[in-house]
């Protein structure tokens, strides 16, 4: 028996794969947390004018969170119909997200794109999501059984 029956039965690797986001951003957080003790940057401040490092560590963080409310729009969409496809492109996306903060955390901004791969991930999503569009509009019907 599925925890919720109307949820397809492997809609729990798009469960696992929210829980894996929540545990990249709870770690990119304490980052800047860590960063905002060492820099001396107090809140509310989001940037410092001293310190070219902490910004980094700020805005990869930040940059992730930008980010975040599109990609679980579509993350649970799509993992509605096409639940394991989902999660790995959600998967995908996550696990670049650490590349991407990782480089950013070198206090060279360009090293940042270490973690561009993360954009396949998101493209997959967004074309499971114009897929399905089409697809619950009736279009793909004289192609499909």
């Amino acid at each position: 028996m599925v925890a919720i029956d109307f949820l397809p039965a492997d809609f729990g690797y798009v469960l696992l794969c929210i829980v894996y986001c929540l545990i990249m951003n709870v770690y990119l957080a304490i980052q800047v947390g860590k960063a905002r003790k060492k820099y001396e940057v107090l809140y509310p401040t989001m940037y410092s004018d001293k310190s070219q490092m902490f910004n980094c560590i700020q805005r990869a963080h930040q940059n992730t969170l930008e980010q975040l409310p599109v990609f679980f729009i579509t993350l649970l969409l799509v993992g509605l119909a096409y639940p394991k496809f989902a999660a790995i492109c959600g998967a995908i996306f996550v696990t670049s997200r650490f590349s991407y903060a990782w480089g950013y955390y070198t206090g060279d901004p360009k090293k940042r794109l270490n973690g561009t791969y993360g954009m396949a991930g998101l493209l997959g999503l967004y074309v499971g999501l114009i897929y399905l569009a089409f697809r619950q509009l009736g279009c793909f019907d004289a192609y499909l059984p």
